[in-house]
């Protein structure tokens, strides 16, 4: 038999988009030949539902567009939608087939870790699924169920003879190898193949990377789909056992980080609904690549660039980012902030007579280009990308209603080491950002010869201090003893904690860790809380 494989891309509460994406899958499907198609984990209604999942008039025109769906397919196809049975919802799939559900199946295993939230959504299931097409058992499971030996194990001796298994599970920079340990696991455990169907597409700060795959009972990858794209893959089935297809070879992970920053960008953009993207440039790193990035997700004419220059602002900054801004041929705009910011100046003199100038100064400048940015998003309708890194919003070297006014951070969950990586190899592809912008110290350039580092430890050791604190869940003293200086951990862990009020203010933006400062970094603002203080070795 012909097994299809839709890896498509869902938004969320489109049940006509969604099931009209799912119907044009099951066509092409079915003149190719297929007699089973496999859609991804919720699939119906989009992932994650979050609370629509607690409205019943929600999950009432669920049931209504399953039912709908179920008279249009021409082969069986299994769709993932959410049941609601005595009033309790449940993450579900059904096999739809000759205008009716043939056969459901109840996810037993709901995460509630990280990003998800299922406990707080969805019932567990508890039965097994187990359904025959053109003569191949197959079993089925939903996602966080395949993470676990039992449900596997029980579709097996269900009468199962391959495993399908329904996913939408988000991208993070370690997750194809935790997934294919795990999907390892089970063939070896149950000795059947097993087919891995992702969901693609960014959903808010969420980004699906497809990258579905095929195993066979040995162990193989018969298949292995690409990832960051919608692909149907047809996969032919020999008594239950996949034949081998050449696939997708695994990318680099650079490249595997810019396509998911260039596919959270182009379905935030467009599945809201904005025509376009508004950024400032400052002739650093960040708002370049944050540049480089709208432009290959949605094309030059989508994209505006603003230089707003202050008092500080040198040259080379201007020369710079006029020279980028023609390669990629955006429109783009300079509007001088001298006048205003002096006239701010004027405003405060005599409040501020005999103090020194300081910060206060410099998140003026911040504050002014951030009430341009949006006042020309508010005029023009384009959303305002923001372009700081996670090292900066990690130590709160960031402006609240400045830097930070916007309405998508590209950039939230990228560590500056990482952002250099990523421009190198953006060029790599073509050169498109200039190779001053890269070389050159990071500067805000609010106060005369800033650099980033005056006041930070330097960004290897700082991304590393972060990544051990807030995505190992590493203690100071953990950190100390792994050599870093007790005085650095102690000032980036002080740091963190002081600026949670900051974050918790700040645009959503895409994850690509395992730990980002979104929906899995929950905090309290009001804390008394030490935990970088006494370390070893002061």
């Amino acid at each position: 038999m012909l097994l299809a494989l839709a890896q498509i891309n869902c938004t969320v509460g489109d049940l006509a988009g969604n099931a009209a994406k799912i119907v044009d899958a099951a066509q092409r499907a079915h003149q190719a030949g297929a007699a089973l198609l496999v859609t991804p984990e919720l699939s119906l209604c989009g992932y994650p539902p979050e609370d629509l999942v607690l409205r019943p008039g929600f999950l009432e025109r669920c049931a209504e567009a399953l039912q709908a769906l179920a008279v249009t397919l021409p082969l069986p196809v299994v769709v993932g939608y959410p049941e609601f049975e005595r009033g309790r919802p449940y993450n579900a799939a059904a096999v739809l087939g000759q205008g009716r559900v043939l056969a459901r199946y109840r996810k037993q295993r709901l995460p509630n870790y990280t990003v998800f939230d299922e406990v707080r959504h969805f019932q567990p299931g508890t039965a097994s699924c187990v359904f025959e097409v053109a003569g191949t058992r197959f079993g089925l499971l939903i996602c966080e169920d395949v993470w676990f030996p039992e449900p596997a194990a029980a579709a097996v001796a269900a009468g199962a003879q391959m495993l399908l298994v329904i996913n939408a599970s988000p991208f993070h920079t370690e997750q194809h190898a935790a997934r294919r340990a795990v999907l390892d696991a089970r063939v070896r455990e149950t000795g059947r193949p097993l087919a891995y169907l992702n969901l693609v597409g960014g959903q808010d700060e969420l980004v699906f990377d497809g990258a579905s795959l095929v195993l066979g009972a040995d162990g193989s990858v018969a298949q292995q789909l690409p990832a960051f794209r919608e692909t149907l893959a047809l996969l032919e089935l020999d008594q239950g056992e996949p034949r081998m297809v050449r696939g997708e070879l695994g990318l680099p992970r650079e490249a595997l980080v810019y396509e998911a920053l260039c596919l959270g960008v182009r379905d935030y953009v467009g599945k809201n609904g904005f025509p376009g993207v508004l950024l400032g440039l400052s002739g650093g790193i960040d708002s370049a690549l944050t540049l480089a990035i709208a432009v290959d997700a949605l094309g030059a004419d989508k994209v505006r660039a603003v230089m707003l220059p202050s008092p500080y602002t040198r040259q080379i900054s201007l020369d710079d980012s006029r020279e980028m801004v023609s390669i990629l041929g955006v429109r783009y705009s300079e509007f001088p902030i001298d006048a205003v910011f002096q006239s701010y100046r004027t405003l405060l003199q005599e409040e501020f007579a005999g103090l020194a100038e300081d910060a206060t100064e410099e998140n003026i400048q911040a504050r002014i280009r951030g009430t341009v940015m949006m006042a020309l998003s508010n005029k023009y309708g384009a959303i305002v990308l923001t372009t700081g890194n996670k090292s900066e919003m990690a130590v709160g070297y960031a402006t609240l209603y400045g830097d930070m006014a916007g309405g998508f951070a590209v950039l939230k969950d990228i560590a500056k080491t990482l952002v250099y990586r990523l421009a190198n190899y953006r060029n790599g592809l073509g050169r498109v950002i200039p190779e001053r912008i890269i070389t050159r110290a990071p500067s805000a350039e609010l106060r005369p010869d800033q650099t980033d580092q005056d006041s930070l430890p330097p960004y290897e050791v700082l991304d590393a201090i972060l990544e051990a604190y807030v995505e190992q869940d590493r203690s100071p003293p953990e950190i100390v003893a792994a050599g870093y200086a007790p005085a650095d951990v102690r000032k980036v862990v002080r740091l963190i904690k002081l600026s949670e009020y900051k974050r918790r203010q700040a645009a959503v933006g895409i994850r690509i860790t395992s730990r980002s400062f979104g929906r899995d970094w929950r905090y309290p603002i009001t804390s008394r809380y030490r935990d970088w203080e006494n370390l070893p070795g002061e």
